[in-house]
């Protein structure tokens, strides 16, 4: 049985969707985004939804690149866990994460194409207290306890 997070309303369906995210460390930080919309700033572990004919790796990677500039190496795929939530255009949407260490390989802040998502390094507990998601939060969890393990 898979973690779930977030609270299931009554009555909704949710679709689900496969996704990748990834956790990549420098100096003792990880690699968020802050994503700014119409109803505030929050903060994600950058990676997102895997699009048809996409391998999970390959998903981190494009996801990666999109968001924040950064080309990733794919490493260890070290946990999973479902999220439910709503997007911002009001879907209910239930994440099947997958979560991944890796590692920088390129920087090219130009290739970034999501204007409303800026790469930050956050401390792995700010990373846990601010994260939007509990998966995402859950997740940094467990990659604090492999790492020191």
């Amino acid at each position: 049985m898979r973690l779930r997070f977030g609270r299931q309303e009554p009555g909704v369906d949710y679709r689900v969707r496969p996704c990748a995210f990834g956790v990549i460390e420098r100096e003792g930080r990880i690699a968020c985004v802050r994503v700014t919309r119409q109803a505030g700033p929050y903060y994600d572990l950058p990676g997102g939804a895997i699009d048809e004919g996409e391998t999970e790796d390959q998903a981190l990677a494009r996801e990666f690149v999109e968001e924040t500039g950064l080309t990733i190496a794919a490493g260890r795929r070290f946990a999973e866990a479902d999220q439910l939530f709503r997007k911002s255009d009001g879907e209910p949407v239930e994440n099947r994460c997958a979560f991944f260490t890796g590692a920088v390989a390129a920087e090219n802040p130009a290739a970034k194409i999501e204007d409303d998502h800026a790469l930050v390094w956050l401390t792995p507990l700010e990373a846990i207290s601010g994260l939007r998601h509990e998966a995402h939060a859950w997740a940094v969890a467990v990659w604090l306890r492999l790492r020191e393990a």
